[in-house]
């Protein structure tokens, strides 16, 4: 009695929590994250448990077989849930029909070779690989693409074990004692169906913390970055800094300024979207050229900003030296335009520095640097001075375009 009490309550869970899942998905639009799969995992268990209780003990019909395939497809489906949620785009229908029609087969197959007691312990060992399939998976997710979910990770990786083992207790249980290991009344399946329902009530609330998490983690980038190059922002740059500096006990940092030559002349010559796409192609540039670890970011307007990270000052010029020279190299194909353009940048080097406090320092040390450039002639990198020099911090800052030449064009 306890135990059919358990399963009915079970079965709302389940179909409570895919209403749910379902209806989140619906709110997602474009990127469901996977619960739209959630919701159609939670749907099957419910109706394969809904099919046992109607059933009432361990039987062979045609409900039975429903009943066995659903409950293993429920697995799969949060499965390729969960890889819709880190971003796989894997498909849902074709492998879940092509499981249920392979293993339906099976069933008749074993049930008329082997009788029915092998058909429910095929279920219990089904049962028990795929949770171990997907606690592996989460291992694996833990190690690679989910290393910010850690605990998170961890914590499903041990809940999803719980089933894992008591599957495949239930398998051996079904070799040693036959299908009166199904009884409703046994004290194992009362403690089975007592793990199942914990788990329907845990698991669900979990899952929606989860999305809920990666929806406030995709909002906080959006707002760290520019919407035009998806470089960092000044506030993105300063949080991925003072997150470097906090984490890390490491060599100086170095700040690259880098300013487009000639910019407003670019956007009167030829208009703001060719200036669009000059801004793009420095951005990507400029993320190809950095080294792994360093940090990008458009500042505003035609500035950029470069900041290398583990690194010595020789290494800083050779890179500020290799962007530069890669730019003026490079062709920009304009659409509205037959003339290809050419780009150029100055560059302004920060002398080191080591903590978050020291930013807007190393930022006016490289502008001052910067203008240095500009007034030798542009299209060059320029050393920075000590930061206790007041007569370079002090002076005029660059950005009066009056007098700029054109840029060069092929």
């Amino acid at each position: 009695m306890v135990a059919t009490i358990l399963v009915g309550m079970l079965c709302a869970h389940l179909l409570c929590f895919s209403a749910m899942f379902l209806l989140i998905s619906k709110r997602l639009h474009g990127k469901k994250m996977g619960m739209d799969f959630f919701a159609l995992g939670n749907l099957l268990l419910g109706l394969a448990y809904i099919l046992q209780l109607a059933e009432g003990g361990p039987t062979w019909s045609a409900a039975s077989v429903i009943n066995h395939t659903l409950t293993l497809a429920s697995p799969i489906a949060y499965w390729l849930g969960a890889m819709r949620f880190f971003g796989r785009m894997v498909p849902l229908w074709r492998p879940l029909i092509v499981f249920a029609v392979v293993y339906s087969c099976a069933q008749v197959l074993v049930q008329w070779s082997l009788g029915p007691t092998a058909r429910y312990a095929m279920l219990a060992a089904m049962s028990s690989l795929l949770f171990f399939l997907m606690a592996l998976t989460v291992i694996h997710g833990v190690r690679t693409f989910a290393k910010d979910l850690y605990a998170e990770m961890v914590f499903f990786a041990l809940l999803i074990s719980g089933i894992c083992v008591l599957n495949a207790l239930k398998f051996i249980k079904i070799v040693d004692g036959g299908l009166d290991a199904l009884q409703m009344d046994n004290s194992f399946q009362t403690v089975f169906y007592i793990y199942m329902s914990s788990l329907a009530t845990i698991l669900p609330p979990s899952i929606v913390w989860l999305v809920l998490r990666r929806l406030t983690d995709d909002l906080r980038d959006v707002a760290a970055r520019d919407p035009m190059t998806q470089l960092l922002n000044r506030r993105g740059l300063s949080e991925a800094l003072q997150l470097f500096f906090h984490t890390r006990t490491t060599a100086p940092a170095y700040l690259l300024l880098l300013d487009v030559d000639h910019f407003k002349h670019i956007n009167d010559t030829y208009g703001h979207s060719a200036g669009d796409a000059v801004l793009c192609h420095v951005a990507q540039v400029l993320r190809t050229t950095a080294r792994r670890g360093d940090l990008t970011s458009r500042i505003g307007g035609e500035e950029f900003v470069l900041i290398c990270l583990d690194t010595d000052e020789a290494g800083v010029f050779r890179l500020a030296e290799r962007l530069r020279a890669m730019l003026e190299a490079q062709i920009i194909n304009i659409p509205e335009s037959s003339q290809p353009l050419r780009c150029t940048v100055t560059i302004g080097i920060s002398p080191p520095f080591s903590s978050i406090a020291e930013l807007e320092g190393a930022m006016r040390a490289a502008d001052a640097a910067l203008y240095r450039g500009k007034a030798a002639g542009r299209n060059c990198v320029q050393a920075p001075l000590p930061l206790n020099d007041h007569s370079a911090l002090d002076a005029d800052k660059p950005g009066m375009l009056a007098h700029e030449t054109a840029p060069t064009t092929t």
